[in-house]
């Protein structure tokens, strides 16, 4: 990196902190964290795909299909279930959490059980979410350290400062519009990475000649992640499909960080929209990316230079890194074969990555910590009160998560697997607690509950007990545990079941058949990839 690189990287630094007193001006409860339901479909489009592409997502997926022992193209399969998702949120779930005027998707499960339901689910959300963003920051910031050379604290300060400036004067507006840049950014960078490898092996032919063909595969139909004590059943075309369709149906419709984008619109035709541009351009964007692993995996492969250079930067940083070599392939990649300038862009694009995750987390935390605790305490609060303690909240979140990026080395090197377990131990009974007060009418608080518990604890005795049965598996056998529990515990103790709010389903039959349509598409593209490429 030369004088070039710095300066692009200070003009996008001083860039955000403008965003988000472009964006100061916020009057109440709606302004700061829905943006005034004013969004249109693209900015939340791309926002929303800003915070699923996380730094971890451009270092970490193109290092395992192109780099890491049983990678490949099979990370196409953590997409099939998307389309799917999107297609049920669409229908049933979203437009009445959305006419509901709710700003903590969690109330609406105090309004339909009770406050119990709501505080859980609420809590739960607020640890996992501030740890996992945490570890996030933390990887990035030692793998800048590691490549880049500036010191990991340095790292983490100049990510956490300036996310934290403009997410607390600009609120959800300032969060989502530079979600969009720092969308464009990623991108940007993906495209940058896939060209100038392909020009280093020669071109596309060469390529498609020297890529190791083992990795081509996407699609296994005789994994059924039953039988994964070894971690050998994974990313079977059953548990793909199945256990994704739940984990992103909560994810999408029941996790703050993207709901809070949802409830953001300016109606519902923008969700339908918004919803429709998620389930088919994720895809896309994987595929991309995937498809740069392929390539830079290929090129270490051919060039010692740069296996040499890769060694030697772990070697470096073995202590901090052990275990991640992989992780590095991108990193050292850009500095190794990116001429100045060009650099530059693409270590804005890691911290883009980091940023974006770390302010929409910020936002969301505040969300469901004001509206789900301290009004409770302070309902007749003013909206100039509001807001001044929905930016404290902003700051106070911001700084448990650079905490937790400043210590989560005690527990690095298995900590993201761990905390995509967890997440898959709560989404699936976070998602029966929506479907079961939303299109249930006889299901009561205490069945509820209930069911939560033991979908819980059930999942729980499979990551304990049951390492047979993959992880992804959790999302669904979870959901489906605590809608049946619920259902029973209701109908054997006879308790009045409040009503809730009225149930809304929106009529989408041509984007149904859309969404159903391009998930046909891309397992079959996914199919026939082997031959494409060979």
């Amino acid at each position: 990196m030369n004088v070039f690189d710095y300066v692009i990287i200070v003009v996008y630094l001083v860039g955000f902190l403008g965003i988000g007193y472009f964006f100061k001006e916020n009057k109440s409860s709606g302004d700061y964290f829905l943006g005034g339901r004013s969004m249109g479909w693209f900015p939340l489009s791309l926002s929303t795909m800003a915070t699923q592409l996380s730094a971890i997502s451009f270092i970490s997926a193109p290092a395992f299909v192109g780099l890491k022992d049983g990678g490949g193209l099979q990370w196409l399969t953590y997409e099939f279930g998307v389309p799917l998702a999107m297609a049920f949120l669409l229908i049933a779930v979203i437009p009445t959490l959305y006419k509901s005027g709710i700003v903590s998707v969690y109330e609406y499960l105090e309004k339909r059980f009770d406050a119990s339901s709501r505080l859980l689910i609420s809590f739960v959300f607020q640890v996992s979410r501030s740890v996992a963003t945490g570890v996030m920051v933390y990887t990035m910031a030692l793998i800048l350290q590691a490549t880049v050379g500036v010191d990991f604290w340095i790292s983490i300060l100049i990510i956490g400062v300036i996310t934290l400036v403009y997410s607390f004067q600009g609120g959800m507006k300032a969060v989502i519009w530079g979600d969009v840049i720092q969308m464009v950014i990623l991108f940007l960078g993906i495209i940058i990475c896939l060209i100038y490898g392909i020009s280093e092996l020669g071109g596309f032919d060469n390529f498609l000649t020297h890529v190791d063909k083992d990795r081509l595969t996407a699609v296994d139909f005789g994994k059924w992640g039953f039988n994964n004590a070894d971690g050998g059943d994974e990313f079977g075309f059953w548990p793909m499909i199945i256990g994704g369709f739940f984990l992103y149906a909560s994810y999408y419709g029941t996790d703050q960080t993207q709901s809070q984008r949802l409830l953001s619109a300016n109606g519902m035709p923008t969700i339908k929209k918004l919803l429709l541009a998620n389930g088919l351009f994720r895809f896309p964007l994987t595929l991309t990316y995937c498809i740069m692993g392929l390539v830079l995996g290929t090129l270490l492969l051919q060039d010692p230079g740069f296996q040499d250079l890769l060694n030697s930067t772990y070697q470096a940083n073995i202590g901090s890194l052990e275990g991640k070599k992989a992780d590095l392939m991108v990193p050292v990649f850009i500095l190794q074969y990116l001429p100045n300038g060009v650099i530059g862009i693409l270590i804005v694009a890691i911290m883009s990555a980091a940023m974006s995750s770390l302010s929409s987390t910020v936002n969301s935390l505040s969300a469901v910590t004001m509206e789900d605790f301290v009004k409770r305490f302070k309902p007749d609060m003013s909206d100039k009160s509001y807001v001044l303690n929905s930016r404290l909240l902003s700051l106070f979140w911001g700084l448990v998560c650079l905490f937790f990026a400043f210590f989560a080395g005690n527990i690095e090197g298995t900590v993201i697997e761990v905390i995509n377990k967890i997440s898959s131990v709560f989404y699936g009974p976070i998602l029966a607690a929506f479907i079961l007060a939303i299109l249930t009418k006889k299901t009561h608080a205490l069945g509820a509950n209930v069911g939560i518990v033991i979908g819980v604890l059930f999942n729980m005795y499979l990551w304990l007990y049951v390492p047979d049965v993959f992880w992804f598996w959790w999302n669904a056998i979870g959901c489906l545990v605590t809608v049946v529990v619920a259902m029973i515990v209701s109908a054997l103790i006879k308790r009045k079941a409040n009503e809730g709010l009225e149930v809304v389903y929106f009529p989408a039959k041509r984007e149904l058949f859309i969404l159903l349509g391009f998930f046909v598409v891309i397992v079959v593209l996914s199919i026939c990839l082997p031959s494409i490429l060979s």
